[in-house]
């Protein structure tokens, strides 16, 4: 059997939200947003696409808007 969690208030109105999950603060936090890895991997990422960019336009002699422009 389910049971109804919602509380009713001193004016008598119903409150039937969601109940909201406890916020706590996690004390390993260095595994998401600007870490130095994360920076480091962004910047070898970026570096890769800009030497790919390059070697398709030599290539082709074309730059990509001018190949997707031909499609």
């Amino acid at each position: 059997m389910r049971t109804n969690t919602s509380i009713v208030d001193d004016q008598g109105l119903m409150n039937n939200f969601a109940l909201e999950p406890k916020v706590y603060v996690d004390e390993q936090g260095d595994r998401t947003g600007f870490t130095p890895y994360a920076e480091l991997l962004n910047g070898r990422l970026a570096m890769i696409g800009f030497v790919s960019l390059i070697v398709l336009e030599v290539v082709t002699g074309h730059g990509i808007v001018g190949l997707l422009a031909n499609l």
